[in-house]
């Protein structure tokens, strides 16, 4: 064999597929992936079986009502635009002096 080729060898493990379809993913494959219970994973369909990996979920953040005033009223870059924002706060139904803000700043 050339020197240049590299044979990689994968230790395969067998699992069973049980009531409504789950697969017991083997706990040395586990261990070393990171694999905990309750933890997500992808399958993937690919032409010669299904790919099980782990997947990676991000936390969102979903503002409140409160935050997204905030968010537009100290964004506002211009009187006009705060003036828009103070209509758009009203609208969520919060009282735009109520909220903690910044008002852009007046140009000299």
């Amino acid at each position: 064999m050339p020197k240049s080729q590299t044979i990689r060898r994968s230790r395969t493990e067998t699992s069973r597929v049980g009531k409504r379809g789950a697969v017991v993913v083997p706990a040395r494959l586990r261990r070393k992936f990171g694999i905990e219970e309750g933890a997500l994973v992808i399958a993937e369909e690919r032409e010669d079986g299904v790919l099980i990996r782990p997947a990676v979920a991000l936390p969102v953040e979903v503002y409140t009502p409160a935050r997204t005033a905030e968010f537009l009223l100290s964004n506002a870059v211009s009187s006009r635009d705060y003036q828009a924002a103070r209509r758009e706060v009203r609208k969520l139904g919060l009282d735009p002096d109520a909220i903690s803000h910044h008002r852009p700043r007046r140009r000299a």
